[in-house]
């Protein structure tokens, strides 16, 4: 543990990749497997589940100390955040030395072991993990426990420094991190070994190409070349998924490496029509036969996070898997290999499966269209048929391209069409966490039930979104300021303000939902721009933003 809490402290101190990646692979050279493991477990932001919370390990710091409860709720007001402010003020009367434990007991024995237990049992265990620990050992514990650890180092860092640790590709360390990573010493060394030592696990998948987003020039060619020398596709608005089929076997990854086989059990199914060694990358949608479109993404939210869907949900938001990339055939990868020649032979395998293999489960799996595209001026006009195609916007990739890892620009475009957008009330705000633990950084946002210039009963704000992007340093620091100056009520945590501050709300889409005031549940909320210019009595209405629900 005391070597890791170094690595992470001189990591939260270093601001420079070069520094980061030199103490990242100093660690892993020297730290045993086992705690290497569990080290690389945690730097890929995978600790795990919250063990115990930050207002449980509050109260078992004030219970076994004499620091009182509002210099605490007073500092947790400054710092917003339990770990720290235990690390901070934590003394206890008895701070005798304790023999270090490795990072792998305390992961896998000591924290777990602590959290297990309940009421006093659990306090006397966690103060008794705590004797010992210097503020910085103490802080990572606390992290821990609470699930809470950021150590601020991108993946890419990481795979960096095994890459110079091992001499191995880092394509090839973040293939074999796919699919998930036991915290082990064994894989750990396997993660590591030569090429021709690797194993190779059929479930396995590749990492994701990620498209950057297309800011467009003034010039009127938007991207290098022809249209001619672009595969243009819809953007559709489901998840990335990645449908694997090797050994008899068949797997369904998301782009989060989460397994979804359980929940998507008929494209499962309709996977065993593919040949052995073919890996499809695409995306998962409810989209039910004889539709010329797919449903909305409200549908296939029913099917997310189902472990067993029943019968009905089934029926009432069928799956389908619409592909448009070919990783992998015949047990080769085919990721090097150019756009082109990897979208001929997915046509061709969609073709045959049709052909030779016409069943309802083979009709699972589509084919993302071609979009025509003969000249850079019918890219704005296709663009604005999304809507009508229930699509987000275009995909452009160039036909050259190989299948890369991450988001590399260059290659993959996304061109999403306009988000919506409404003029909102400021209601409510809160503190945010971390560094701006002493702004007002979270907003909740309303609309008026009615015109506020209809006549009959007075108008009322109700709550619609919350948002917590959008605004830069300077507009946050002065709207913090105005909130302060204009609280009407607190509730906790949380200050009602005067009605008075617009804001134009940007976001994906809107769908009915009974758990909201509103009635109305928001996607991908953001603050686009402070509407200084305008008075509340002019923000939207409810009918406004229904009149936006997809038909």
């Amino acid at each position: 543990m005391r070597r890791f809490a170094a690595l992470y402290s001189e990591l939260d101190a270093s601001s420079g990749t070069g520094a980061r990646v030199a103490a990242l692979a100093a660690y892993f050279s020297s730290a045993d497997p086992a705690d290497a493991a569990w080290a690389l477990h945690v730097l890929l932001g995978k600790q795990g589940k919250r063990l115990i919370t930050g207002r449980r390990l509050r109260q078992i710091c004030l219970e076994g100390s004499p620091i009182p409860e509002w210099l605490f709720d007073d500092c947790y007001a400054h710092v917003g955040d339990s770990a720290e402010i235990i690390a901070l003020l934590w003394q206890p009367s008895n701070q005798e030395a304790r023999a270090e434990r490795p990072l792998h007991d305390w992961m896998g024995e000591l924290l777990p072991a602590a959290a297990a237990l309940d009421g006093v049992a659990q306090a006397e265990a966690v103060r008794q993990l705590w004797r010992g620990l210097s503020p910085g050992e103490l802080l990572v514990a606390n992290k821990l426990l609470t699930g809470g650890l950021r150590v601020g180092v991108a993946q890419g860092l990481v795979l960096r420094a095994l890459a110079r640790l091992s001499g191995l590709e880092e394509a090839l360390l973040q293939h074999r991190l796919m699919g998930g990573f036991e915290a082990s010493a064994e894989a750990f060394l396997a993660l590591l070994a030569p090429t021709d030592q690797g194993a190779a696990l059929p479930s396995r998948p590749y990492p994701f190409f990620l498209a950057a987003p297309l800011e467009l020039p003034d010039a009127a060619a938007p991207l290098p070349g022809p249209s001619s020398a672009w595969l243009a596709e819809w953007k559709f608005d489901g998840i990335r998924g990645q449908l694997i089929r090797r050994s008899g076997e068949s797997f369904l990854w998301s782009r989060g490496e989460e397994l979804i086989n359980a929940a998507f059990p008929e494209l499962i199914t309709a996977a065993g029509c593919l040949d052995e060694g073919t890996v499809l990358d695409g995306e998962v949608l409810v989209w039910p036969q004889g539709t010329e479109r797919p449903a909305p993404f409200a549908q296939l939210q029913r099917r997310l996070g189902r472990k067993a869907p029943g019968r009905k949900l089934l029926a009432e938001c069928p799956a389908s898997f619409v592909a448009y990339d070919l990783l992998e055939r015949g047990g080769e990868d085919w990721r090097p290999r150019p756009l082109s020649q990897r979208r001929a032979a997915l046509e061709e395998l969609h073709q045959q499966l049709q052909q030779t293999t016409p069943t309802p489960e083979a009709g699972l799996l589509r084919l993302s269209p071609r979009l025509s595209l003969d000249s850079w001026t019918q890219l704005e006009p296709l663009r604005q048929q999304a809507s009508a195609a229930a699509a987000e916007g275009l995909m452009l990739k160039a036909l050259e391209s190989p299948y890369l890892a991450g988001r590399k620009r260059g290659h993959w475009w996304k061109h999403k069409r306009d988000p919506y957008t409404l003029d909102a009330v400021l209601l409510y705000a809160q503190a945010g966490s971390g560094r701006r633990a002493n702004l007002f950084t979270d907003y909740t946002f309303g609309l008026w039930d009615r015109s506020p210039a209809d006549p009959g009963q007075p108008a009322q704000l109700v709550s619609f979104a919350k948002a917590y992007s959008g605004l830069d340093d300077g507009e946050i620091t002065a709207l913090d300021r105005w909130i302060r100056q204009h609280t009407s009520e607190r509730f906790g945590p949380v200050r009602a303000v005067e009605p008075e501050q617009v804001f134009e709300l940007a976001f994906e889409g809107l769908q009915r939902s009974p758990r909201h005031k509103s009635g109305l549940a928001v996607r991908f909320p953001r603050i686009r721009r402070w509407r200084h210019d305008k008075p509340a009595s002019e923000a939207d209405t409810l009918a406004t933003a229904l009149a936006l629900l997809q038909p």
